[in-house]
This record gives C-alpha cells, structure tokens and sequence, in this order.
C-alpha cells in the first residue's frame, strides 16, 4: 500500500521522533510498565506505522464487505443495512417461566432467541434420573419431551423468530423437538431459522459435555448435518464453539485456531459422508468469546473471516462465496465478569459488546452484570439487552462498516493473529498426517489441546496474582461489601414440578408408539443410517429425551462416568 520511498521516509520521521519527543518523555517520566499486552498476554507495541503493514496487499488481505477474504464483513452493508441480531441467552426453570422470559424479552425488543438448558437436559436425562436430583432447571431450562418444548413456544411463532439451541450431546433430540414443534404450527420446515450449538469436538476439547465416545459423537453431529440439508436450509445444525475454550483458560489466538480447526474436521467428516462442501458449508456458523482487549478481539474476529475463507477454498475446493463466508455469533465473556462491585460488569459487557460490533458479528448476546453471583434477574437482563441497543442506536458503531478497518494497529494484530493461529492450524493438521478430522481426534485423545488451554490459564491467574494483570475490585480498587444485588433464585419446587409432568406425559402417550419409535431408532443406529428421522419420530410420539440418549449409550458406550453433573 506504500511504496519503498514512502516507507523509508516514515522509517527516517519515526526515528527523529523517537529521539527528539519519545526519549526525553522516557527518561524523565517513563511509562505505566515496561511492557504492554493484551488479556491473552500478547504484546503491543506502543506505536504503529505504514511500516507494520508493509507487506499488506489491498485485494488479498482486505478486499471489500460482502466479498472474499471476508476481512472487512461477511455482507456489504452490515449493520446499515440491518443490526445485529440481538439474541439474549435465556432459560432458567420450567418451561412455563421460560416462555415468560422469552415473551418479555421479545416485548422489550429483542430480535432472535437463545435458550439455556439445565444439566440434566444438556447430559441427555430425564429429570426423574436419579442423577438429575438436585439440578433440575436450576441452570436453564429442564425439557423432558416435546410437551416441555410445546409449552416454551407457546404463543410464539416459530416461523417469526430465528432461535439459538445452546446444547451439545442432545443437541440432536431438541433439534428434532423444534422441527416437531413447526410441523405442530404448520410452518414449512424449510423456512425455520435458527442455530443449534451441537459442537461435539469443542465438548471433548474444552467443556466436558458428553455421553458417548469422541467417534461416534461426530458421527452423529454429520447426520444433524445431513438432515439439515435436507429437510431445514435456513437452519445451522453446527455452531462451531470458541467461546467455551476461551471461557476455560484459552487465549484469543487458540480460541481462534482450536475452533477453526474444529470447523474443518467437521468439513472434512461431511465431505467423506458424500456431501459437497458447497452444499454444506454455508449452513456451518461459529460462536466465539468477545473478551476485554478491544483490539485483539477485533484482530481475532477479522483474522478468522480471512483465514476461513482461504482455507475452505485451498484445502476442501469451496467455490461458493456463501461458503467461504464465516458467520458467527458472539457473547461477552463469562469469565471476566465478577462478583466484587458487580456492577463493574456493565463496563466490561458494554467494552466486549462493542468489540463484537466492530468486528463484524452477526448475532450477540450480552452477559448480565450479577452472573457471576446467580442467574440472571430481569433488571440486570434488561440492561443487558439495553446495552446493544444503544450500541445500535446511539453510539454510531453500526453506522460504519468495519470502521477500524485501515488502522495500522489493527491491521498488524490481525495480520499477527492469522499467522499465529495458522501455527497451531498446521500443527494440528500434522497430528493427524495431513487430515484436520484425525488431527483433531487425535489431540482430543492425546490431551494436546488440554495442556495448550491449561498451560494458558495458569499462565494468567499467575500474572492477575502477580498484580501483572489488573482485574477491577478483585486485585485492585477494592472495596468493603456489605450487600448484594437482588438476585434470580430458582424455587426448589421446580423439580417436583417437571417431574410431575414428565410423570403425566409418561401416563398418556401411546406406550407402543414409543417402543416401536425406539426400536427404529436402535436399527438405524445399528446400520449407520441416518438417524434424525427416527429422533423426530421418536420424540413425536413423546419418547423422553433420556430413552432416546440410552440407545445411543447401548450401542457405542457411556462416557457419562467419567465426568459429574454436580
């Protein structure tokens, strides 16, 4: 972008700057600390130039909104054509309480739905499972069978909203519940929107998650795929998950490359199913962490588009732009959020959310300031969904597309971020001999990515007890708390409830009907077909969603023990 002379003129103006401004303002009052990095410990520098971009090619590396690499945005007017979706995460309870939230958060504007899901549910159990005790509705929402997901959309539209499934090993029997609840409403399969989380590899990765081996969790994650193709094109069958390996100690460089390197072992898994990157691909969507370093966030975000878009192409042959095109949702980071003055929390959201606008997300959700203390209450999510709303309309970050776009500064975290995260790309790759699908089994089993995110997060909590790492009114501007914000508690008789109606469901539904909807679902299992035709069957004939998790423990193992849902 700068020829030779320019640039030699600009190295020759910075170094009389240095010597005649910089180095006396050094030696006299110096600076905050001797070294500058981001959350993730990646260092600035204190000053950028043309000469940090020297090598940046216009058309490769940028290019235009709405064209290949996708560095500048996936569309060409982004949010001055539409915002964002504002899609606040919510679900706590029974599904009645969750319907309320759902229909409160609509009323008050919001644009697209996220649901939340109990632990039970998330491990594929019933709530009348001896091992759900205790931990019915108490994190989310508790679903059972489809009875629980007919009341939670009741009185909404399916057709009208775009809805978020946060949910990973049952991701397949609450996905099969919702394309039930649209043949219900009589809406057309093909024009239901909305994402399913159902990112296997980042639960055996980072959030620990699961009912049956690695293998034959992605197998089944493929036919989500398949089916989606098929049946519900509006649909994303796969959120490919960065935030929960940020969440569990990552930094932004590994969150980026971890996740891009799950999304092309899902690609590579489809392609040797038979599908055409094309035909898949662009209903592939990605969720990453948005975290309190505002220009590494934005680097991390614009890195990703391009390098996304490079590699489907070189690697798996991608000729449409639709699937070049990486469209991801982002939510504020959990883990920076603290129960010292949580009100603070409202900064940080508010930093993290603005990050997420000026990289270019196409959804968000935004964390409530008192999460680190409980579930969140109805004050704390308004504010929340208020924060995006002035983003949207009052600050003017919607109003430019990729408005940091050009910065020097930018320009080189993003180019330093690709590069780093190629590094980890490629070493993955190699570790499953030139196949992204193998090197990822591989270093699920191996424990590679495990060590990588360990090593990362007890290098930070060293640095934030070291008081290397300023945390607000954890390590610094403390203060004495006598009192804590008013706060969501769920009612102890949510349990009895959900299972009294898990009891009824059980009473009144055709009992043959769910033998013989089980039964088909053993054969396909047992002959690798599909088997989201006979998920929805199943759970149309009111099978629970724990009968329909235990065929697949029968068939390919249990790796519930290993883990503790408490």
């Amino acid at each position: 972008m700068f020829d030779d002379d320019d640039l030699a003129a600009i190295r020759e103006s910075r170094e009389q700057w240095e010597a005649e401004r910089l180095d006396p303002v050094l030696d006299g009052y110096g600076e905050r600390s001797e070294r500058f990095a981001t959350v993730s410990n990646h260092e600035v520098d204190r000053l950028y130039t043309p000469d940090d971009v020297a090598d940046l090619d216009y058309d490769e590396d940028l290019g235009f909104p709405g064209e290949p690499p996708y560095t500048r945005g996936v569309y060409p007017t982004m949010y001055r054509g539409r915002t964002w979706t504002m899609r606040q995460f919510a679900g706590f309870g029974t599904p009645s309480e969750t319907n309320e939230r759902f229909q409160y958060l609509i009323d008050e504007g919001q644009t697209g739905l996220s649901t939340a899901f109990d632990m039970p549910s998330l491990m594929g159990l019933d709530s009348d499972d001896p091992m759900s005790d205790g931990e019915v509705g108490r994190e989310g929402v508790a679903v059972d069978t489809l009875r629980d997901m007919e009341i939670i959309f009741d009185g909404i539209d399916i057709g009208e909203v775009s809805t978020s499934f946060t949910i990973n090993p049952s991701a397949p029997v609450v996905y099969a519940m919702y394309v039930a609840i649209a043949d219900q409403q009589g809406v057309p399969r093909e024009e239901i929107r909305g994402t399913l989380q159902n990112d296997m590899l980042k639960e055996f990765v980072a959030q620990k998650e699961w009912v049956v081996p690695p293998r034959p969790s992605l197998d089944i994650v493929v036919d989500t795929v398949e089916f989606a193709v098929e049946q519900t094109p509006k649909f994303n069958p796969i959120s490919v998950s960065g935030y929960h390996i940020r969440e569990a100690g990552s930094t932004a460089i590994q969150e980026l490359a971890f996740t891009l390197a799950d999304g092309l072992a899902y690609v590579e898994a489809c392609e040797e199913r038979g599908m055409d990157v094309d035909e898949f691909a662009p209903q592939l969507s990605f969720f990453f962490n948005s975290h309190n370093a505002i220009f590494e966030e934005v680097a991390k975000f614009r890195a990703g588009r391009r390098i996304w878009a490079r590699l489907i192409e070189e690697w798996y042959g991608a000729e449409s732009d639709a699937s070049k095109a990486m469209k991801f949702h982002t939510q504020t980071a959990g883990q920076s959020l603290t129960a010292q003055q949580p009100l603070n929390n409202v900064v940080r959201v508010t930093i993290q959310a603005l990050a997420g606008v000026l990289g270019g997300t196409q959804s968000l959700h935004t964390n409530s300031f008192d999460e680190a203390l409980a579930l969140p209450s109805e004050e704390a999510v308004r504010v929340a969904l208020r924060t995006q709303q002035i983003l949207a309309e009052e600050s003017g970050a919607a109003d430019i597309v990729d408005p940091l776009g050009g910065s020097f500064a930018v320009e080189a975290l993003t180019d330093e971020v690709e590069a780093e995260a190629m590094e980890y790309i490629e070493a993955i790759r190699e570790l499953g001999d030139g196949s992204m699908r193998e090197g990822v089994l591989t270093g699920i089993d191996e424990g590679y990515f495990h060590r990588e995110i360990q090593d990362s997060a007890y290098e930070y909590q060293q640095r934030v007890e070291a008081d290397e790492e300023v945390v607000v009114g954890v390590n610094a501007y403390t203060v004495e708390e006598d009192t804590e914000p008013e706060t969501l508690r769920v009612d102890e008789a949510v349990q009895e409830n959900q299972r009294e109606r898990l009891a009824e469901v059980k009473a009144e539904r055709d009992d043959e009907a769910v033998e013989d909807a089980l039964a088909a679902l053993d054969d396909a299992i047992e002959s690798d077909e599909n088997v989201m035709p006979t998920i929805v069957d199943a759970v149309e004939a009111y099978a629970t969603m724990g009968e329909i998790m235990d065929r697949f423990e029968a068939h390919h193992g249990s790796y519930r023990e290993s883990i503790s849902i408490a």
